[in-house]
């Protein structure tokens, strides 16, 4: 299983993997604006597939992972472990020096594996407003 960037060829298979795992898809025009900033924080798991992917970004002060998902059919496998793995050691090397995400509180089994990677509930209170 090869950890690699996002390139453009890969669209309609990431968007696939988003559909299966219950996420809806990331318009273009939202990724482009994303793939300008922070490029290298855009992953995909591929072994000839699209298997896995996790989009983080660097505001410079905090990381965030705003989505991991794995293929269902392929799941249990270590996609998402190795994603992170990969995800973490690149901000890390942007200095990087905490990475926040959200999981929405009836995902027992989202909050058991970012448990088991390390990351703790935090009890900041979100707020949104959409533009």
């Amino acid at each position: 299983m090869l950890i690699r960037e996002f390139g453009w060829a890969d669209y309609d298979a990431v968007v696939s993997v988003w559909r299966t795992a219950g996420s809806d898809p990331l318009p273009r025009a939202e990724l482009e604006a994303k793939l300008e900033r922070d490029p290298e924080l855009f992953l995909v798991a591929s072994d000839g597939t699209i298997a896995g992917v996790v989009l983080g970004t660097y505001d410079g002060r905090r990381g965030f992972i705003l989505r991991l998902a794995v293929d269902p059919a392929r799941r249990r496998e270590g996609i998402a472990t190795r994603l992170l793995a990969e995800l973490e050691r690149r901000l890390k090397a942007l200095g990087c020096p905490r990475i926040n995400l959200f999981v929405l509180p009836d995902n027992a089994a989202g909050l058991a594996f970012w448990r088991y990677h390390g990351y703790l509930p935090a009890p900041d209170v979100v707020c949104t407003k959409p533009l």
